[in-house]
Parts: structure tokens; C-alpha cells; sequence
């Protein structure tokens, strides 16, 4: 039957849940997003063996770009999203090994997403709506990240292991990396660590520099696991922990002093600091700006077949998450982030009951988020002054169940899912203080008992600022793939997608210097209490909205024979999509300020894209790729922001024997449909060459040597779906030398 799930050129060992096999295999359960792709017919890409290997970056968002679907959302070299048909975080879902991975990537895109892609055994990433599964996050798609912290399969001879080192010329990139599962009779232990640092990277000389200012990285990683193995399935536990510290090219802290003022005619952003306004950050702007991040997390995996009566499957997934990171301008510290979440879920697959198969399952998520609306951690509590002091936590608590049945009739297979949510985010105030003196105005006016007045004062503002929201979105999809025959397939996917909001969506009320904008979210809106003949017009607070997308996708796929392709075409018609609009500029301090405004629109996205591969012989494949997305404002005279343009490539690979190379063009082409605070983008060309030997020295052990050049025409590219994309270019001509030692 064919699959809607696509290889990346290589072919990829998939053992079974249970039994033997060797460390670099990719384990897929059965459960992960390849199944999920048949069962909600959209197309998955599994990208693992060599390619991964040699594509491999510091950041998910830099290893994926190029895939079809999917571009980049860069920050320099520490910080990288993917983008699929034109939607990031929180639009997509990440996920590590089928359970959510929690960090603040979504809120910010100098905040990266907590995965080493060198400790990876393979990435699922899943194009189109997989909300019925993972909740409205994953509206656009979804990417799973697969790894072997948690042993499903006990090691082939009772030890395999695998070290790698590889050297990068365009940023003097130094990594090191290590991993080793060692079992004993039905138990088996993994242990894993890496190391990668690198300078700034170099770029082309017309930037006005032949490197990138503050966009070196440096990271550590490590874990742990242990795992039960038996017959039916396995159950285990592993920890992990990521040290990170990386530059933000083009981050600017002029603006940090910005305000609005608001007149009886008009309304201003003004980027001067006066009376109470004072720049929360008073080092020189050519210090170097970082961020210094630490995540642990903990993890108890379970996959078992034919447990219970009636079920041919139990999965559990359960993490703990600890994150935080702070942000440093030169020695300031002037801004902290944290994130605290308890996760679990649990999936039940019954047998055969009516001719339908299915999967039920419940999920249940606490999280504390920190760090919205603050950059003046640097700054004293003010002398005679009362008020709130530290940091808002927010408070979410969700919980979700969702269903999906599927039957066969003859060549067709259908699937039906569902998913609804209840969730709630309530915020917790900062102690309050005051430094007023005993006597003072306060005093006069409320008598002895001034400083519950004051708090009280105080807590309801904040009371005002932060109402509690509630959030109960429903999601469901109908999907049928008819098996034309043994080699061709069509698969159509229909698909209803609510999304709540996000925290920064919904409660932003100040600067946000990673992308040098003022924000207001959709509880503080102006429009609550400016008159009603200011002659700017603003909507109402918001905080119920909901985001709506009604989607259809259709893909055509070929899986065997010397051609192959999967070409996929898509349409989303999205009401109350969730946007920022663009309420005033300000370029005082000599950096661009931008007033955004988070409101709803209707806007609709339409696009194709997908790879046909041809084996020109047994030793050569020859493979067209490339997307396109096109995004329209329904009740807005505005473009949205930051969508990628179109892109088509070409990719040729070879080998014989132990020798293999590859060489892959792609143009990306320009992008001049931009919002209002945006510019056009030019097109570029991108052009990598890779070329790998491998050396059999033992019995299931090797060596690989491997060389890949990116960039070599060394072209200067900007990245449109980049919020500091003049500022930070992609990376310059690069060579990676690598040597990978398998046992």
C-alpha cells in the first residue's frame, strides 16, 4: 500500500517496537508522525541515516530548511524555527518522540527551541493540520524529534555506541559528540552528550562586514535513560539537560525607553526617555547582547502491544520541564525567562470493532510561564515610590481528548479525529512594596492602615491588565486516501482547526527589543477606553477570540518504481487570524520602533508543494523539489508579514559502494508582497555540496568521513520570514568536516 510518508534519498532501517537492532537505526514505533501522516493523509518526510548526519546544524530551524515546505525563521547562529507553508510557532506543534516540547520558542525568535539536532536519530515533520492529535498548535503541521535517550530496542551484541567530530570553516565551528546504550539481559541504559561552539559566522562582504556580529553559539548537552524491555513493548525514563549561550545579531537597546502618548488629535510612539520614562538599559549599544539558557527535562515513555482485553496498544508519554534563560546586554542582565511544565498523555488503540480501528486519548497540561513585558530587571525599585515588584508568573492549565477511528473499504481508507480542549491562564502578581516613608501623602488620605490600600490599589491595576481567559477550542478532521493500485495513491484531508491564543498574543503590553516593536496583545487594547471620537480607530479587547481555519489538503503520491514523487496542494481559509498591525513608527534613536497592535482578521492561504524523484541508475537519483504559499488579508488592506516566497530546486545523488556525493540547487525567489512595516526581499541562490566515505573496520562497525559545502556561490541571502532579517543574513560559503565512528 503506498504511504504518504516520504524518505529523504536514503533508505532507513525501521525495526520493530520489540527485539534487537543497532544504535543509529531510527526505532518508529508505529505510533509516531508516519502513521499519523496515513491516518490524517498528509504528507510526512522523515529525514535520518546520512542526510541528517550531514545537514545537520546548530539549530532545528537551519537543519530543516531547504526540506520541501519549509523555510527558516533565523536569529543569528543560536536561535532557528522552522517555518511550514508559511506558519512557525505557535502554528506548528514540536515534539519530542510524540510528546510536546516546552520552552518559550513560541513567545519570541531569539528564543530557541531546546533540541541538540546533533544527538538526533531522525526528524518526522508533518505538513497540514495535525491539530486532531496535538491540539490547535499544530494547525499548519507538526515535527517530531526522534532520539534514543529512551532505549525501545535492546542493543545488538549488548553495546553499541557511535562519536562524531566535525570541524566548520565558516564559523571555526568545534563539535563533539557521544552516545552509548549498553543492555543487560532485558534492561538497557543510554547515556549521550555533545558539545558545539562556534564564532561568528562569516557572511558576504556587501553586508558591510565579512562576519555577522554576535552570531557565535556555544551549547552542552547530556542525558541519561533506562529502559524495561520485554516482548510486548518497553517502559522507561531518561533526563536530559541543554547549556546554552549564543549572540543576538542586530539587537538594539536604544528603544528600550519606548512609550506611547496618547493626544486629544493623535497618538504617538515616542522613543525619548522623560519624567518617569527612563531607558531601562544605560550600557553602550555596541556591547554584545546574549542569552545564557538552561533547560532540564525529565521523561517516563511507555509503548506496549496487547496489554489490557480489547486493546492492541498502550502508549504513555509524561515529561517534567524546567527552563529558563536570561538576557544580557554587556554585563546588564535586564530581562529573565521561565517556563515550568508538568505534561502527560496517554493513547489507547482498540482491536477491530465494527470494522474500525481507533485511538483514544486524554492529555493533561500545567505550565508556569515568566519573563512577558520585562526589561528592567537592571534598574533599582524606585525611592518613595509603591508598587508591584518582580516578575508576573502566568498560570496555564489544560486539558484535552481526542479520538481518531479508521476503517478500509476496498481501496479507500478513511479516518475521522477529533480533539477538544478546556483551557484557562490566570496571572499571578509580584510581591508588593513600597519605600514611602512612614509619614507621607498616603498616610494623610487612608490612615493607618495606607499600605493595604495601596496594594489593593496596585492589584486591582494589575487585576485589570491580567484577566483571567478561557479557552475551549475544538478540532476535527475527515481524511480518505484511495489506493489507486500498488505504486499511485490520492489522498484528500479535510480539516476544521480552532487555536487559543498564545500568552504574548494575549497579554504583550511593552517593548519587545528582539524585534524592536511595542506590543499590545489582545487584552490591552486602547480601544477599551479611548473616547469615543479619537480619530484613530481601534478594536475591542479580545480576550475570548478564538482562531478558526477550515483547511483542505490534497496529495498525489508515487512510492515505488524508478520515479517516485509526492506532490501536495493546499488551502486554508482562516477566521479571526491573529496578527500584529502596525499602529505607528518611531526611528528617533536611530533604530525603527514599530507600535504593533495584535488584532483578528480573515485571511486565507493557498499553496503547493512537494519533490519527484527519477532513478536515472542503480548508483543515481535525480530530484525536483520545491513549494510555493501564497497568504491574502480577506478584511485587511494590508499583506501579512514575514511569508516565505516561492523556491524551486533540483538535488543529484551518487554512490558506489563506500564513496557517495550529492549535490543540491536551490533558488529562492524574491518576496515583494510585504506588510506595511516590511521591505521587499531579493531572491538568492543556494547551492551545497556533499561528499562522504565510509570505512568498514569490524563487524556492525564503521567510520564515516564526510565533507559538505553550503552556500559555495557565497551568495549574500536574506531570510524574508526572519524578524531581523537585514540585520542577520544567512550564513556565508561553509565547509563542515566530519568523521562519525559507528559500533
Amino acid at each position: 500500500m503506498p504511504s504518504l510518508a516520504m524518505a529523504q534519498d536514503k533508505d532507513i532501517a525501521s525495526p520493530q517496537l520489540t527485539g534487537v537492532g543497532q544504535l543509529d537505526e531510527v526505532v518508529v514505533t508505529g505510533r509516531s508522525l508516519g502513521e499519523l501522516g496515513r491516518q490524517s493523509h498528509l504528507p510526512v518526510q522523515l529525514l535520518a541515516g546520512e542526510e541528517l548526519v550531514h545537514r545537520r546544524q546548530g539549530g532545528l530551524g537551519e537543519t530543516l530548511a531547504g526540506l520541501p515546505g519549509v523555510h527558516l525563521d533565523s536569529f543569528g547562529g543560536g536561535a532557528s524555527r522552522p517555518v511550514i507553508r508559511g506558519q512557525t510557532t505557535p502554528r506548528i506543534e514540536i515534539l519530542s518522540d510524540g510528546a510536546n516540547l516546552f520552552d518559550v520558542s513560541s513567545t519570541s525568535p531569539d528564543h530557541a527551541i531546546t533540541t541538540d539536532p546533533l544527538l538526533l536519530d531522525g526528524i518526522e515533520v508533518l505538513r497540514g493540520p495535525a491539530a486532531s492529535r496535538y491540539g490547535g498548535n499544530a494547525m499548519n503541521g507538526a515535527i517530531n524529534l526522534i532520539d534514543s535517550r529512551v532505549p525501545k530496542v535492546l542493543p545488538q551484541g549488548g553495546l553499541t555506541g557511535a562519536v562524531e567530530a566535525r570541524y566548520g570553516t565558516g564559523d571555526d565551528e568545534q563539535a563533539f559528540v557521544g552516545r552509548v546504550t549498553a543492555g543487560l539481559e532485558a534492561f538497557a541504559v543510554h547515556l549521550e552528550g555533545s558539545h558545539r561552539s562556534a564564532d561568528d559566522y562569516r557572511i558576504h562582504s556587501a553586508h558591510g562586514s565579512d562576519r555577522l556580529t554576535d552570531s557565535f553559539a556555544e551549547s552542552s548537552n547530556y542525558g541519561v535513560g533506562a529502559s524495561w524491555i520485554t516482548s510486548k513493548g518497553y517502559i522507561g525514563a531518561g533526563w536530559s539537560r541543554m547549556e546554552s549561550e549564543y549572540g543576538l545579531p542586530g539587537h538594539t537597546h536604544a528603544n528600550g525607553v519606548c512609550h506611547t502618548h496618547y493626544y486629544n488629535d493623535y497618538l504617538d510612539l515616542h522613543c525619548r526617555g522623560h519624567g518617569g520614562f527612563v531607558d531601562p538599559i544605560t550600557t553602550p549599544d555596541d556591547h554584545t547582547a546574549y542569552i545564557k539558557l538552561t533547560s532540564d527535562r525529565a521523561d517516563l515513555r511507555a509503548d506496549y502491544d496487547n496489554l489490557l482485553p480489547g486493546l492492541t496498544h498502550l502508549r504513555l508519554r509524561a515529561s517534567y520541564t524546567d527552563y529558563r534563560h536570561d538576557e544580557f546586554d554587556g554585563p546588564t542582565l535586564f530581562t529573565r525567562y521561565a517556563n515550568e511544565v508538568w505534561d502527560g498523555r496517554v493513547e489507547l488503540t482498540h482491536k477491530p470493532l465494527l470494522g474500525f480501528t481507533g485511538t483514544f486519548g486524554i492529555q493533561y497540561t500545567d505550565g508556569t510561564f515568566a519573563g512577558l513585558n520585562i526589561n528592567d530587571l537592571a534598574l533599582p525599585f524606585p525611592e518613595d515610590d509603591y508598587g508591584l515588584d518582580g516578575v508576573a508568573d502566568y498560570l496555564t492549565d489544560n486539558v484535552a481528548v481526542f479520538l481518531s477511528e479508521r476503517r478500509s473499504i476496498g481501496p479507500i481508507d478513511f479516518e475521522i479525529a477529533a480533539r477538544k480542549d478546556w483551557r484557562t491562564i490566570s496571572a499571578s502578581p509580584p510581591p508588593f512594596r513600597t519605600t514611602l516613608p512612614e509619614d507621607n501623602w498616603a498616610s494623610e488620605y487612608y490612615g493607618p492602615n495606607w499600605r493595604e490600600v495601596l496594594e489593593g490599589f496596585a492589584l486591582d491595576s494589575f487585576d485589570q491588565l491580567h484577566p483571567r481567559t478561557e479557552h475551549n477550542p475544538f478540532s476535527a478532521s475527515l481524511g480518505a486516501t484511495w489506493n489507486i493500485d500498488a505504486e499511485y495513491a490520492l489522498a484528500l484531508s479535510l480539516a476544521h482547526t480552532e487555536r487559543a491564543p498564545s500568552v504574548r498574543e494575549l497579554y504583550a503590553n511593552g517593548n519587545n527589543l528582539a524585534t524592536n516593536s511595542y506590543e499590545m496583545g489582545l487584552t490591552q487594547s486602547p480601544g477599551d477606553w479611548l473616547w469615543d471620537d479619537f480619530p484613530v480607530s481601534f478594536p475591542r479587547s479580545a480576550p475570548d477570540l478564538l482562531e478558526e481555519t477550515r483547511s483542505i489538503n490534497l496529495t498525489l503520491t508515487k512510492a515505488t518504481g524508478p520515479t517516485r514523487f509526492e506532490i501536495s496542494a493546499f488551502h486554508q481559509q482562516i477566521d479571526n487570524y491573529i496578527f500584529a498591525r502596525l499602529i505607528d513608527t518611531d526611528s528617533e534613536r536611530g533604530a525603527a520602533h514599530n507600535w504593533l497592535l495584535y488584532v483578528a482578521a480573515d485571511a486565507a492561504f493557498s499553496g503547493i508543494d512537494g519533490q519527484i524523484s527519477h532513478d536515472l541508475s542503480r548508483a543515481a537519483r535525480v530530484t525536483i523539489f520545491g513549494d510555493y504559499v501564497r497568504a491574502e488579508m480577506k478584511s485587511e488592506n494590508d499583506n501579512l508579514p514575514r511569508i516565505p516566497p516561492g523556491r524551486l530546486g533540483v538535488r543529484y545523488a551518487w554512490s558506489s559502494g563506500p564513496l557517495s556525493a550529492d549535490a543540491e540547487y536551490y533558488r529562492t525567489f524574491e518576496q515583494d508582497r510585504v506588510a506595511a512595516y516590511e521591505t521587499r526581499t531579493p531572491g538568492f541562490d543556494m547551492l551545497n555540496v556533499t561528499v562522504s566515505y565510509r570505512l568498514d573496520v569490524g563487524a556492525e562497525r564503521s567510520v564515516d568521513l564526510f565533507l559538505r559545502g553550503t552556500n559555495l556561490t557565497n551568495d549574500l541571502a536574506y531570510v524574508h520570514t526572519s524578524f531581523v532579517k537585514d540585520q542577520s543574513p544567512m550564513r556565508g560559503r561553509n565547509f563542515v568536516f566530519g568523521m562519525r565512528h559507528r559500533f
